[in-house]
C-alpha cells in the first residue's frame, strides 16, 4: 500500500506557509482516519458485505484505487479532492474490515491495543524526524526497496500459508512503514510544496494505516500461538 506520490507545488518559502501545510496535511490525516473506522465497522457489521469482499477481492481492491487514483489528478481541486480522499478512505475501511476481524477475533481488545501502540509509534516517529536535523532523503529508496522484498515474500507466503513466516512479515512490515513514515514526515518538513498536503495526507495516513494493520497481525498472531 506504500508508495511515493508526486510533489508538483514547489517548496515552502515561510514560516506560515509550512504551520498551514502542517495543520492542513494532519487534520486530513485525522478525519481520514475516522472515516477508516467507520467504513471498517460497517463492513464488520454486514456479514453480507463481508461476503461479498471475500468473493471478489480483486474488485474490491479497484474499487479503492480508483478514487485514490482519482484524488491524485484532482489533487489541487478543493473540494473535490478532499471528497475523493474520504471516499478512499471509506473504501478502504470497507476492505480492511475482514482482516481486522480476522486478526482480532472478532473481539475490541486487540484492536486497541493495536491502535494504541500504532499511535504511540506515530507520535514518537513524527517527534523524531521533525526535531532531528539529520537528512532522510536517503531512506525513501531504501524502503521502497524494502516494501518492494515484502511484497515479493507476501506473494510467496500465500502459496505455503506459513505461521510464523506470517509474523516476521508482519515484524518487517512494521519496520519498513515505520521508516516510510519518518521519510515522508521529513518530506512534509522540507520538501512538500504548500498546496502538495493531499499527497503529503495520502502517504502518511497509508502508513499510519499499514502500520496498525501489521501490529495488529503480530498481537494476533501472538495470541493464537
Amino acid at each position: 500500500m506504500g508508495f511515493s506520490l508526486p510533489v508538483t507545488s514547489g517548496l515552502v518559502r515561510t514560516g506560515e506557509e509550512r504551520a498551514q501545510l502542517v495543520r492542513r496535511t494532519y487534520s486530513l490525516v485525522f478525519v481520514s482516519v475516522l472515516v477508516t473506522v467507520v467504513g471498517a465497522t460497517y463492513t464488520m457489521s454486514n456479514q453480507y458485505i463481508m461476503g461479498q469482499i471475500h468473493a471478489h477481492p480483486w474488485l474490491s481492491m479497484a474499487a479503492v484505487f480508483v478514487p485514490l487514483f482519482a484524488a491524485q489528478g484532482a489533487r489541487n481541486r478543493f473540494p473535490l479532492n478532499i471528497a475523493l480522499v474520504l471516499l478512499f478512505s471509506f473504501a478502504m475501511g470497507a476492505l480492511i474490515g475482514p482482516a481486522i476481524a480476522m486478526h482480532s477475533g472478532g473481539g475490541t481488545e486487540l484492536v486497541t491495543q493495536a491502535a494504541t501502540i500504532t499511535i504511540g509509534a506515530f507520535g514518537i516517529l513524527t517527534l523524531y524526524a521533525f526535531v532531528s536535523r539529520r537528512d532522510f532523503s536517503a531512506w525513501g529508496s531504501f524502503f521502497i526497496v524494502g516494501l518492494f522484498v515484502l511484497i515479493a515474500t507476501s506473494l510467496l507466503n500465500m502459496f505455503f500459508g506459513n505461521a510464523t513466516a506470517d509474523l516476521w512479515l508482519a515484524g518487517g512490515t512494521v519496520l519498513v512503514f515505520s521508516g516510510l513514515l519518518v521519510f515522508d514526515t521529513w518530506r512534509l518538513r522540507n520538501v512538500y510544496g504548500p498546496e502538495d498536503y493531499v499527497m503529503a495526507a495520502l502517504q502518511i495516513y497509508l502508513d499510519l494505516l499499514n502500520m496498525f494493520l501489521a501490529v495488529l497481525r503480530l498481537l494476533g498472531g501472538g495470541r493464537r500461538s
